[in-house]
């Protein structure tokens, strides 16, 4: 019943995410706002909306484990698991930027978020937690982040420009509503049922974070990734993943630590280097694979890694 109630919250989500993005996107094109700004806006933040509706909702409940998880798990799943599958499909070429700027700016953001969690490492704290400061410190950084996507976009305006449906506004506000509804709705079943299944399994509600939430919500990005990689469209591919990986961390860890402080679950600190991982191989394959393309060997080695560190968790129940 508990799985089910899951299930059904994702459906929700990502259908609530799809209603609030076509909704608003509609309005924006409505109100003069172009394609380019809505791909980099509304676009964007849309397929990161599930994870974010999880993590409010986790948040104020207290359920910070499931928050943290999330979050980490979505990431580690994003890299290895969707682009991995989406460099099997085929092999995803990354653009010049992508790997100058983009990834390293994940990257960083990854070191950054294990500085921030070990506090009584590196200073001197009395808990490890992610502080209304540090929360308030990566919406800034967000900030930077997507002030440079603006800049970049104006250089080249097919950057992320998507094609906008035009709707009457009466139907677009009730999208938009509708989608935030079921947001808010599909996102407390899942914190309920994650609950739930973690007190009845007798595991940490950590590990449903990192598995079946985490991948969960990260079904939006998959679809994309592997479509985009299919139909010969890398560019988008590759960004959806790090675009996502850095709206993960900044944004939705930045907004649920500046409403509610996140303390952190022991063992945490794998999760961190996994998550460090993720951004070490995406550089590394980047840079050193030819012509700049993630082929299906290395696509192949990221997915070997992820059902790894699956195994490692199930072992550690």
């Amino acid at each position: 019943m508990n799985l089910l109630l899951v299930l059904f919250g994702l459906v929700l989500l990502i259908l609530g995410a799809t209603w609030l993005v076509e909704g608003a996107s509609s309005i924006a094109k409505r109100l003069g706002v172009s394609a380019l700004t809505i791909g980099l806006t509304v676009v964007a933040f849309g397929t990161s909306a599930p994870e974010l509706s999880v993590n409010l909702i986790s948040a104020i409940s207290g359920n910070s484990d499931i928050a943290m998880g999330n979050i980490l798990g979505s990431n580690i799943f994003n890299t290895f698991m969707i682009l991995g599958l989406a460099a099997i499909v085929k092999p995803v070429g990354v653009q010049k930027s992508t790997v100058k700027v983009e990834i390293p700016f994940f990257l960083l953001s990854a070191l950054m978020l294990t500085v921030m969690a070990n506090g009584v490492w590196f200073d001197k704290a009395q808990l490890n937690l992610i502080s209304r400061s540090s929360g308030l410190l990566l919406l800034l950084l967000f900030g930077v982040f997507m002030y440079y996507n603006f800049l970049t976009g104006k250089e080249d305006p097919k950057k992320d420009a998507p094609e906008v449906e035009s709707r009457r506004l009466w139907l677009s506000i009730l999208m938009v509503i509708g989608g935030l509804g079921l947001l808010v709705g599909g996102g407390k079943l899942i914190v309920t049922g994650a609950v739930n299944m973690a007190t009845k399994l007798g595991v940490s509600q950590s590990i449903i974070g990192l598995t079946i939430v985490a991948a969960g919500t990260s079904l939006p990005e998959l679809a994309t990734s592997v479509v985009a990689a299919y139909r010969n469209k890398p560019d988008i591919a590759i960004g959806n993943v790090v675009g996502s990986n850095i709206f993960n961390i900044l944004l939705i860890l930045g907004t649920t630590a500046t409403i509610n402080p996140i303390y952190l679950y022991p063992g945490i600190n794998i999760d961190l280097a996994m998550n460090v991982l993720a951004g070490l191989l995406m550089l590394t394959f980047a840079v050193g694979g030819p012509g700049r393309k993630f082929d299906r060997r290395e696509g192949l080695a990221l997915v070997l890694i992820y059902l790894g560190y699956i195994i490692y968790q199930l072992m550690n129940l």
